[in-house]
């Protein structure tokens, strides 16, 4: 079955909407989806070398305006669903403490997120419900999401081939070791 998904995303990789799609994922991932868009950018890219600067750019653009709905989504949600749980659970007061705390590192937390497996939708929403500053989270997500999917892009397009080759023999590891990471992600999510 993981070798019968991974032919159909490569083949789906090469069809001539295939940009499209991927901009739809990057931009839902970045706000709600659980899925990152590397399943989608990796093989385009193994399937298009001679286009993976243009992938990537269509990645992180549509990544950065799904970013911006996550912060809506904090920003104006907060105050009927953020608000009430936390009222209900005793932690209202605390989350002012919290908002200062996390608008002082919150250029930060958009980096890391926005390059390693945390899920990127927690921190965009965040971002909104803590305000942290709009130029500031614009441009943290723009050079976060720029080095995540343009130096995947750039190791792919330098060393396909093998690394093609790699991910074909060793697909149940590769899988294995992607779920551990989206795994590992959600973890450090509860212990946040």
């Amino acid at each position: 079955m993981l070798r019968a998904l991974y032919d159909w995303t490569l083949h789906w990789a090469a069809h001539r909407h295939a940009l499209w799609v991927l901009a739809a994922v990057s931009f839902i991932e970045s706000s709600v989806f659980p899925i990152p868009p590397d399943v989608l950018l990796i093989p385009m890219v193994i399937a298009a070398p001679h286009r993976a600067f243009r992938i990537a750019a269509v990645c992180t653009i549509a990544s950065v305006l799904g970013a911006l709905l996550g912060y809506a989504i904090g920003a104006l949600a907060f105050e009927t669903i953020g608000e009430p749980v936390l009222t209900a659970l005793g932690k209202a007061d605390s989350f002012d403490g919290f908002t200062a705390r996390y608008n002082d590192w919150g250029a930060w937390a958009v980096l890391i997120a926005g390059i390693t497996p945390f899920p990127f939708k927690v921190i965009t929403i965040l971002s909104g419900a803590t305000g942290l500053s709009i130029p500031v989270f614009i441009v943290s997500s723009i050079v976060a999401r720029g080095l995540r999917f343009f130096i995947v892009a750039g190791l792919l397009w330098k060393f396909g081939p093998p690394v093609r080759d790699f991910i074909e023999r060793r697909l149940g590891l590769m899988f294995t070791l992607a779920m551990a990471l989206l795994l590992g992600g959600f973890l450090l999510l509860r212990v946040l």
